[in-house]
């Protein structure tokens, strides 16, 4: 192993992976460094999740040239259901509105997976370096040491600038002990596969209650993705509920919208907390994706707001005329780009589960008020689209379609 490289990517999952694509026409040389090997079983970012990828993450990734591989399998999100659990009021989000065939589209991520670790190994300046974990980093000067371990021989990568996209417990982060904030919501999202009675045609639906969203998002063929967000200490009795009984509970509390639950897949569990660097980028150094911003899954926006940083990042960098990818100004001028979007984004989220988890009078009517509001408002359901697709402040170039090319 060529132990430099002018750009090196810790953590290989959703948001490293598409950092690396994205960079690969810029010229730099890439090191994508990953602790999972990419054909494992245990592999945690590409399970069975189903990814709900909004309409400016789909532009990215067409730019990028990753959409080709996915478009098959990717399932058009047409209309928008949002209601609140035993209360009044229903928003309709219809693409129709806005001149749209569709919101975006939702893609499994083992799927993604497959489609990503494929064109990274079609790349010739990517190098994946899998399995291999990062034991310490040394900061200072004009290049930054990574000390790797894999397969218990150690050696040390050098980089001009290092991107830690290694996901909400960030090795990177913690090492360099960047201040976090943390929030336990003390819920548990269980998610599965569920086929419907009735055909879910590009129909999404979002019954948001105290504990997170019930969520179910149409899929490929028949199937539909169910998002279930429990007080965690609920999560173990659900997963551990045989098929009849889950499906039982979840129809009871989804309703009759497309008719009976006929089959459930396996079901998994991630608890939801929210971790935010307060800063994203050092000497030499940036902090990307779940590393930087763990979020809710309320409105779907945690990868989609990754995929955002990436597009920034790379198009920063493909304007870096000096020929240093770790230049001081290049990286805050990328930090200054991305936090409009990303505090506006992370506060819709966080605020959206915390009012909806309140149990008080007033935060109730606040919530129908809202609903209702957007219901009776299409410019009001134009902006909160809008912002839902990823078109929020300045747009990378990216998610216009154009291609970036080296400056």
């Amino acid at each position: 192993m060529n132990n430099t490289c002018d750009i090196a990517i810790v953590g290989g999952g959703l948001a490293g992976a598409s950092l690396a694509v994205a960079l690969a026409p810029l010229g730099y040389s890439v090191k994508v460094i990953e602790a999972v090997p990419y054909k494992a079983a245990e592999q945690p970012s590409y399970d069975d999740r189903t990814l709900a990828l909004s309409h400016s993450s789909c532009r990215i990734l067409s730019t990028i040239g990753l959409w080709e591989s996915l478009k098959a399998d990717a399932t058009p999100i047409r209309k928008i259901y949002i209601t609140e659990l035993h209360r009044p009021g229903q928003v309709t989000l219809d693409s129709a509105e806005l001149g749209l065939t569709e919101y975006g589209h939702v893609v499994e991520a083992r799927r993604f997976g497959v489609a990503v670790t494929s064109r990274l190994q079609q790349l010739e300046n990517i190098e994946v370096i899998s399995p291999a974990r990062v034991k310490d980093i040394d900061i200072g000067g004009a290049t930054t040491t990574l000390h790797l371990e894999s397969d218990g021989v150690e050696s040390e990568l050098q980089a001009r600038l290092v991107v830690a996209a290694d996901g909400a417990n960030s090795f990177i982060r913690n090492r360099l002990q960047i201040p976090t904030e943390f929030r336990d919501y003390g819920q548990t999202a269980v998610i599965c596969n569920i086929t419907p009675e009735i055909a879910h045609e590009g129909r999404a639906y979002e019954c948001l209650t105290e504990t997170g969203p019930f969520a179910v998002l149409p899929h490929t063929g028949t199937r539909c993705g169910l998002v279930w967000s429990v007080a965690s200490d609920r999560a173990q009795e659900i997963l551990e509920l045989d098929d009849e009984t889950f499906i039982t509970r979840a129809h009871e509390r989804f309703g009759n919208k497309l008719g009976a639950f006929l089959k459930a897949g396996k079901r998994s569990a991630y608890p939801l907390k929210l971790a935010r660097a307060k800063q994203d980028v050092r000497e030499r150094l940036v902090i990307l994706g779940n590393a930087a911003h763990a979020i809710h899954p309320i409105g779907a926006q945690g990868f989609n707001l990754a995929l955002r940083d990436a597009a920034v990042l790379a198009e920063v960098l493909a304007d870096d005329y000096a020929d240093d990818p770790g230049a001081s100004g290049l990286l805050h001028q990328y930090s200054r780009w991305r936090r409009q979007d990303q505090r506006g984004t992370i506060a819709a989220s966080d605020g959206m589960t915390r009012l909806f988890a309140h149990p008080s009078t007033l935060a109730a009517g606040l919530r129908t008020t809202g609903l209702l509001a957007h219901a009776l408002s299409p410019s009001l359901r134009r902006k909160s689209a809008l912002k839902a697709m990823g078109y929020r402040g300045r747009i990378p170039r990216l998610a216009m379609g154009e291609v970036l090319r080296p400056g």
